[in-house]
């Protein structure tokens, strides 16, 4: 079993690889999806050692803390569990915004851990900033939240440098959520560097690209949806990204490793990322990605690989 990384500065230790769940009931974001699969990946992930996941009101809307709130309850384990989910959306009439203010908040924490079948919650993150609450007030909603025992600590997601320093005034913040993978790395100008001196951890999203990184794709891959109108998928744009893929399957193949182990293990060298979180939508992947922790890079790897995707 791989040795627990630290979150920030709080008493939560956690498998580096975790599980991202936008998969387990996010119907919103997934068609078709099937709710007892939805229910096997994490029973898979806690039975392998994963201890941390990852989830949110607006996965489902609901429905997947819902069903991570039923695994829980018949596995009995919750002490053993690391659970993060998120607040911020807030629906009116069809329209979706985003709320920061304490009362909503508050409102929030409440609802997740009604679903979720708990009487605490060990992360809890600010999805998405809103436009008009002051942040050190949103967060100091939380830290009082954290002081009556219903959280045990404080996290944001997608907020600006600005915004981080803002809400981390007082000290109060844990764990940033943040885009960035190996194609997007402008969280190397200002947020890494500022969540490595201020001891946050950094838990990045979409850390395979949507697939890219994985190495599962060639020049002939059609693509639908979302990842249509993604600009790393376009024409010319998604060839160089292949060639620069292929580059990796070198580093992984000398490994006897997959691309996407080699890229997960390359974001665990990084200063203040102390996990990582990739989604699972069949027990078999949540079993693949723990593979990552078998991979050690040797710094000459870790700058080469720094280097290819420059």
């Amino acid at each position: 079993m791989s040795e627990q990384k630290r979150l920030g500065k709080t008493d939560l230790y956690v498998n580096p690889i975790g599980l991202g769940t936008n998969a387990v009931g996010g119907h919103n974001i997934y068609p078709n999806l099937n709710e007892e699969t939805g229910k096997d990946v994490v029973r898979t992930a806690l039975d392998h050692g994963m201890n941390f996941l990852d989830t949110a009101f607006i996965y489902g809307p609901e429905r997947s803390e819902e069903l991570i709130g039923e695994v829980l309850k018949e596995k009995g384990n919750r002490d053993k569990v690391v659970l993060a989910t998120k607040g911020a959306h807030k629906f009116e009439g069809n329209n979706i915004v985003f709320d920061n203010s304490p009362a909503f908040l508050k409102d929030a924490v409440e609802g997740s851990l009604r679903r979720l079948q708990t009487d605490y919650i060990d992360l809890f993150y600010i999805h998405f900033p809103d436009e008009q609450t002051p942040k050190d007030e949103a967060v100091g909603a939380l830290q009082r939240l954290k002081d009556e025992g219903k959280i045990r600590a404080i996290g944001v997601s997608n907020f600006s440098i600005d915004q981080l320093k803002e809400a981390n005034k007082d000290g109060y913040v844990d764990v940033l959520q943040s885009e960035y993978n190996l194609f997007k790395r402008e969280a190397e100008k200002e947020l890494l560097p500022y969540t490595a001196e201020h001891q946050i951890s950094f838990i990045p999203y979409f850390p395979l690209a949507a697939g890219l990184l994985a190495g599962k794709y060639t020049k002939d891959t059609t693509f639908e949806g979302g990842r249509a109108n993604n600009p790393l998928y376009k024409g010319e744009t998604f060839i160089r990204n292949l060639e620069k893929v292929e580059q990796l399957r070198t580093i992984a193949n000398a490994k006897n490793a997959e691309v996407a182990h080699v890229v997960l293990a390359w974001y665990l060298t990084r200063e203040s990322i102390d996990a990582v979180i990739p989604g699972a939508k069949k027990p078999e992947q949540v079993v693949n990605n723990l593979e990552t922790l078998k991979v050690q890079l040797t710094p000459d790897e870790v700058q080469k690989i720094s280097d290819i995707f420059q």
